[in-house]
């Protein structure tokens, strides 16, 4: 298969899963990772949330034998797949440590530093990623009780999804560098997701932060000579504005010389 052919099949697939990013598939960075394994070969049946709906759908494309779903804990629906279930926060038991907040896929969490945390019911996609962080277990599941979506709002709900996990984690990516404190998520294959963000319409294109030049540590002799170093040139540079010297000026050319030397190693 051509890398063109691959990278088509893969959000051919990605466009069936329900983008939750849950990683309840074992593939804890979402939806499009699993997507290129099961391109790559690995079974199309382990999307607990799409349940057998999502698995038979995958097979088809796939041409494929149907497997059965891997089981999820809640009942089935209508429609084939388990519950729809949300994430709330007992608000009155919460501390702020905004734990949940850094891992939600989704950003459906609000809140801030020592202040109460609110999930955005209408966003969460029941992922539980939220509650292992949790320092004080204030996180309960429910069922969505809302009526089932049809096969229209399910496809543009899944497009909100897949939009707002990209730019979560194109904000994450411009905080991993001045990021204090371990990470909740998984971690990103950042340059994975910006590869396919490049050919995608409706998600942000993820730009990868550079990490900064590593400044060289000098040994205390260097740093010593480079610390004369710039007193006697700023010495020379106060004695040549008073009057010219070609002696001086000479010497002054010398040590800066030195000095560039000095700062390039």
């Amino acid at each position: 298969m051509s890398p063109s052919t691959q990278h088509s099949l893969i959000i051919q697939i990605d466009q069936l899963l329900p983008q939750t990013q849950c990683g309840l598939c074992g593939h804890r960075d979402g939806c499009l990772p699993y997507a290129k394994s099961i391109a790559e070969g690995e079974e199309a049946n382990k999307c607990v949330p799409g349940g057998q709906p999502v698995a038979d759908a995958l097979a088809a494309l796939l041409q494929r034998p149907s497997l059965p779903a891997e089981p999820s804990v809640w009942e089935i629906q209508e429609d084939g797949r388990p519950q729809r279930i949300k994430a709330i926060i007992r608000e009155d038991e919460c501390i702020g440590c905004t734990k949940c907040i850094s891992a939600c896929p989704v950003d459906a969490i609000i809140g801030s530093g020592k202040l109460m945390h609110s999930i955005l019911t209408d966003l969460c996609t029941g992922c539980e990623l939220c509650i292992p962080p949790c320092p004080v277990d204030c996180i309960d599941l429910v069922a969505d009780t809302k009526p089932l979506p049809t096969a229209e709002l399910r496809r543009v709900e899944q497009d909100d999804l897949r939009h707002r996990y990209y730019a979560h984690i194109q904000r994450e990516e411009k905080r991993r560098l001045s990021r204090k404190g371990p990470i909740v998520r998984a971690e990103i294959d950042v340059e994975f997701f910006a590869q396919f963000s490049q050919a995608l319409n409706n998600v942000p294109v993820i730009t990868l932060v550079d990490k900064p030049k590593e400044t060289p540590t000098l040994d205390a002799k260097t740093t010593i000579e480079l610390a004369k170093l710039r007193t006697q040139i700023k010495k020379l540079e106060k004695q040549l504005s008073v009057r010219v010297d070609e002696q001086k000026q000479a010497q002054l050319l010398a040590l800066q010389q030195r000095l560039n030397e000095l700062q390039d190693i």
